[in-house]
């Protein structure tokens, strides 16, 4: 295919993404229901003194919130980046870009990516592109924005399901590793829907990754999108693949103490980052929720959504009687149900 085509491909797939996202109702499969907090009757803090914010790569954020990789490429996604970017700049939360490769390809559409720095440029800004990169596009896609870190996503079961898509993912993890020796930025491993096994976790790790974002099942379906796209194909005997989002952050962080777990795939609700807090991760990602609201009702709803979700972790963080991020990160959690026998049969 040449280059011409592929990125005509790639462009049309970028918006139809979207499009197919935001008619989309993804089932809630995360997992996170069967984590159970318990109320503290005696919090012995004031509401007013507790404080969200945390330290993420070396940078100190407002809340343990960042905006996960969504889009970039194509005049239409122009207009999200740069909303996106303003909504990260005034919360002061991270930002992650949608998959850069598009840009790499065809240089007439990296606006739609440097956008995002050119309009948070002292926030944490997070580069993205396949794990199946070479070393060379890596580092455009770094430069490309500045990046403080860079997004390797994992995409194997959406490639799958896309006509187009990638088959070959042989010597993925000495690439991976090759990337991580290389590259003098945090090296962020990101699955997009279909959540990261212990097993796959500890391979990671033991090549050097010490960031790992869990993209679990119960968020963005790729495998539906794909498949509705894919006239050829029915992949819809594949729609549950995957690891809930809750499950995958339990499998991830019985690796080691030193990796830092971002905990993403399906988390709308304020209870849900609290929980995850309190699981041990060390920030949230979404996309879907705020994208969602952002084309939706406008940027001012986005932003104002982002405010609630901010007060109503306080509010759990009072019920539970912590009063910053720290003290939240080692308060008790239950597990019941599906999630608990899951669990269970792994490592109990």
């Amino acid at each position: 295919m040449d280059k011409e085509n592929e990125y005509k491909i790639r462009a049309a797939r970028k918006d139809e993404h979207i499009k197919l996202f935001m008619k989309s109702r993804t089932p809630k499969e995360n997992g996170f229901h069967d984590i159970v907090l318990q109320n503290n009757a005696v919090p012995e803090i004031d509401f007013n003194s507790i404080n969200t914010d945390c330290v993420f790569l070396d940078k100190v954020i407002d809340m343990p919130i960042m905006i996960n990789a969504t889009t970039g490429g194509t005049e239409y996604t122009y207009d999200i980046n740069r909303q996106l970017a303003m909504l990260a700049k005034a919360c002061n939360i991270p930002m992650a870009v949608g998959s850069q490769t598009i840009a790499i390809q065809d240089k007439s559409t990296q606006e739609s990516f440097k956008i995002v720095r050119e309009i948070n440029q002292s926030g944490i800004i997070i580069a993205n592109v396949s794990a199946n990169s070479s070393l060379e596009n890596v580092c455009e896609a770094v430069d490309m924005i500045a990046a403080d870190a860079i997004q390797l996503h994992l995409n194997a079961a959406q490639e799958i399901c896309m006509r187009e898509g990638d088959r070959n993912f042989k010597k993925l993890l000495n690439n991976i590793k090759n990337i991580v020796h290389e590259v003098k930025l945090p090296v962020i491993v990101k699955e997009v829907g279909c959540g990261i096994s212990y097993e796959t976790a500890r391979k990671l790790h033991n090549v050097g990754i010490k960031y790992i974002d869990t993209g679990g099942k119960g968020g963005t379906n790729f495998i539906d999108i794909e498949n509705s796209r894919n006239q050829e194909s029915d992949y819809s005997f594949l729609k549950h693949w995957g690891i809930p989002t809750a499950l995958s952050l339990l499998e991830c962080k019985q690796v080691s103490r030193d990796l830092h777990v971002i905990c993403s795939g399906g988390i709308t609700k304020a209870e849900e980052i609290v929980k995850a807090i309190t699981m041990g991760a060390a920030l949230t990602g979404i996309s879907g929720i705020i994208l969602r609201e952002l084309l939706e009702q406008g940027y001012d709803a986005a932003k104002a959504s982002m405010e609630k979700q901010k007060y109503q972790m306080k509010v759990f963080m009072f019920l539970l009687g912590a009063e910053n991020i720290e003290k939240l990160s080692k308060t008790n959690y239950l597990i019941k149900g599906e999630l608990l026998q899951l669990y269970k049969q792994k490592f109990l």
